[in-house]
């Protein structure tokens, strides 16, 4: 039950967002009242460098659609900015994404 009200019902992001975009907060308040886990997904944003929306979901406990649902109204308000991950050929041949992967879970274990 919890991922559906944290959404507000909504099923689809706003904006479109990849899993490994990095998120970055603005400073930007937004103007309306923001939910306990819009709260907290821009605390994560402005706490860390640039966390990818995979690690905020991760940190939120929430699927990933339901996270970018959260972002793409934190954009929508002003209060984050996205950055596409850039692939240059094939994401699998990037060393930069993958050492980027293997950074995030040797911060987790």
């Amino acid at each position: 039950m919890r991922p559906y009200t944290a959404s507000g019902g909504r099923t689809r992001p706003d904006v479109a967002l990849d899993l490994l975009s990095l998120v970055s907060a603005t400073g930007v308040r937004p103007r309306t009242a923001l939910g306990p886990e819009h709260t907290l997904a821009l605390r994560l944003c402005a706490a860390t460098a640039a966390p990818s929306v995979a690690e905020v979901a991760a940190q939120l406990r929430l699927p990933a659609v339901v996270t970018k649902v959260l972002l793409s109204d934190l954009m929508t308000y002003g209060a984050v900015t996205a950055r596409a991950p850039r692939y240059l050929n094939n994401p699998a041949d990037d060393l930069s994404l993958l050492r980027a992967v293997l950074d995030g879970l040797r911060r987790r274990l």
